[in-house]
């Protein structure tokens, strides 16, 4: 039994910034990657706007590969890589480099599914009027795919949240951190189950927010 006191309650506090502060930079940071992947994997398909057949199995090995690795592998894999960039292995902001090499690849088939559900007519119609590309890119295939980007978002930001508490193992740092050091180690049973329903509680928020904002970029409702 844990006898609660401030320094318990400031230490959930700094967990769950600290989650916050790995799970949302982590996401933007991904999605400067992945966003324009996922582009890239749709359009140099063969029969797409810009067919580009090496390149785009070059980019399908390298993301397969990459998602085929599980991510507690990949945190210890790419251990010498996050010292290299942050000059530590440990604490949340050393955390951030893993989880944006795992969560990419992942956000890349996320938005290449969007930008797929997109009417190719829409896509036909710009190229009859001698759009290009880039043009198409850009005024078409994004914004006719955005709530549907949304919502892959959303799953992303609450998947790299799952991937940030299992980094607690290692010291990421966060409520994963705490609930490995003090509820596992350490047999707090208490503080074990109040990490565990912030993380499902923050889950619950990131994912209630990313649909609320879907629904009302949806122009077809």
């Amino acid at each position: 039994m844990v006898m609660w006191d401030s320094a318990n309650t400031q230490m959930i506090v700094i967990g769950i910034f600290e989650t916050l502060y790995m799970t949302l930079f982590s996401t933007f940071a991904s999605y400067v990657i992945g966003l324009p992947l996922g582009v890239v994997l749709v359009v140099t398909e063969k029969n797409s706007i810009l067919p580009i057949a090496w390149l785009n199995k070059l980019l399908n090995i390298i993301v397969n590969i990459l998602r085929s690795v599980p991510f507690l592998i990949l945190l210890i894999a790419v251990i010498p890589v996050t010292r290299a960039i942050t000059g530590t292995t440990m604490g949340s902001t050393a955390t951030v480099v893993p989880l944006v090499i795992a969560a990419t690849p992942f956000i890349a088939r996320l938005v290449e599914s969007s930008i797929k559900e997109v009417d190719k007519g829409a896509v036909e119609a710009a190229l009859s009027m001698g759009a290009s590309p880039l043009h198409i890119i850009y005024k078409v295939l994004i914004p006719e795919s955005k709530p549907s980007l949304i919502v892959g978002a959303a799953i992303a930001t609450t998947t790299i949240l799952g991937y940030s508490a299992m980094a607690g193992i290692v010291g990421g740092g966060g409520l994963g951190d705490i609930a490995i050091r003090f509820g596992y180690y350490r047999y707090q049973n208490t503080i074990m189950i109040i990490t565990v329903v912030l993380l499902v509680v923050l889950v619950q928020v990131l994912q209630e927010i990313g649909m609320k904002i879907a629904k009302l970029q949806d122009k077809r409702k």
